[in-house]
């Protein structure tokens, strides 16, 4: 056979099959275009439990820390725990070299005295020494008044009969004068020896003896450092031998089965932040364990944190095992509201007119139907709706992208 007409033959077999083909596709858009159903899918509404939260990240820190400094410097000579540590109210963590704070005490002892014995001298006039010297003095003051005043009298009589002169009588009568002031400044010196400066100046040596005694001591009491409370020794920087300077950290204890969890919460949510909430926290060093807690304080003011503008939350959780350790970082959940037993439906479900009105079309008899709603609480994932039914089937989206209009024909695919 001529190729030409074997290709031929071929072609004209082929043509019948193509319109077969296209027959079956025709038949099958008319049947579609009169069916007018939009595919879709559908989700139930039913009752659920919802939970609004700000899930942000916190830091663990004591409730009641104690943090002990050196007073003064020292050697570290004991120390009777180890971090970690439980430990009972009262009991001795560490012991410092104390002999720098027993010279100090005994130099306030001294100086002590010392301004006691001036402030008891001020209060009598003097020492006694002094105050018998003023006594001798003030006792031959008065005899010689006397006398000066036994010889006037004598001269004024001999001066009545003319047997004394008129100068004799005055330079007895300036002597009496004389011995008179004499004795009155005795006495005035014995009373008030001291002026209110000297007095006051005694006063103020006294007191500041007092507080280098009592700084003294507590230095001594505050070589032994003893647990205020039971509790947990979580940090101790410090080993037998160690020096330490004035102000360095010696230890730190606390009790740890309440903690603070401070949580570090963005701008935009600290509208919604009230005390009494709850909260969750999580660890990533154990996993699936959960701690429980209550806000006490919300944020007064924003700072920068990292590059997050944030309000610092303080919330009290339990942590009555002691698992959460100071300053560690956690996971905080604050749970916002929290709405049991209520009527909910995926967010997808969820529409807004151009008023911003909510709705949702229910699906009746294979067709959708417009229902305004009302919502309340909402998570990533479903929404609280109040309008339809328990058990009313809502349209989420066409399975074809087509857009979902009231009244239209649909038929649900899964």
């Amino acid at each position: 056979m001529n190729p030409v007409q074997t290709k031929n033959a071929t072609n004209g077999s082929r043509w019948p099959l193509f319109g077969v083909v296209f027959l079956v596709l025709v038949l099958v858009g008319i049947f579609s275009f009169r069916n007018g159903k939009i595919p879709i899918r559908v989700a139930t509404i039913g009752r659920s439990t919802l939970r609004s939260q700000i899930s942000t990240n916190g830091k663990v820190e004591p409730v009641k820390n104690f943090e002990a400094h050196a007073l003064a410097a020292a050697t570290v000579r004991r120390v009777f725990v180890h971090e970690g540590q439980h430990v009972k109210r009262g009991q001795l963590l560490v012991e410092l070299e104390d002999a720098d704070a027993r010279t100090q005490a005994a130099h306030a002892m001294a100086q002590l005295r010392s301004a006691e014995a001036e402030q008891n001298a001020a209060k009598d006039g003097g020492t006694r020494e002094e105050v018998l010297n003023i006594e001798a003095e003030l006792t031959k003051a008065r005899a010689d008044r006397d006398l000066a005043q036994r010889n006037l009298e004598g001269i004024q009589r001999l001066n009545q009969k003319g047997a004394a002169s008129s100068g004799e009588l005055q330079e007895a009568g300036a002597q009496v004068r004389r011995t008179a002031d004499q004795v009155s400044l005795l006495e005035q010196k014995r009373k008030q020896r001291y002026s209110a400066a000297e007095l006051a100046k005694v006063e103020a040596q006294a007191s500041e003896a007092r507080a280098s005694l009592a700084g003294a001591h507590s230095l001594l009491a505050k070589s032994n450092i003893r647990a205020p409370q039971d509790g947990v020794v979580y940090s101790l920087p410090v080993r037998e031998g160690t020096y330490v300077n004035a102000g360095d950290l010696l230890l730190e204890e606390a009790n740890l089965s309440t903690v603070s969890i401070r949580a570090f919460v963005d701008e935009p949510d600290l509208g919604r932040l009230h005390q009494g909430q709850k909260i969750e926290v999580t660890w990533d060093a154990l996993p699936g364990r959960t701690w429980l807690g209550t806000v006490t304080g919300v944020p007064a003011s924003v700072r920068l944190h990292g590059n997050r503008n944030v309000g610092e939350l303080v919330s009290v959780a339990d942590n009555g095992d002691m698992a959460l350790l100071p300053n560690i970082n956690v996971g905080v959940s604050i749970i916002t509201a929290e709405h049991r037993d209520v009527l909910a439906a995926p967010r997808e479900a969820l529409r807004q007119d151009s008023d911003g009105k909510p709705y949702v079309y229910a699906v009746e008899n294979e067709m959708l139907v417009r229902r305004d709603v009302t919502t309340g609480v909402s998570t990533l994932t479903q929404i609280e709706i109040q309008g339809v039914p328990e058990k009313t089937a809502v349209a989420l989206a066409a399975t074809n992208n087509k857009a979902l209009v009231d009244r239209a024909a649909v038929k649900v695919v899964q």
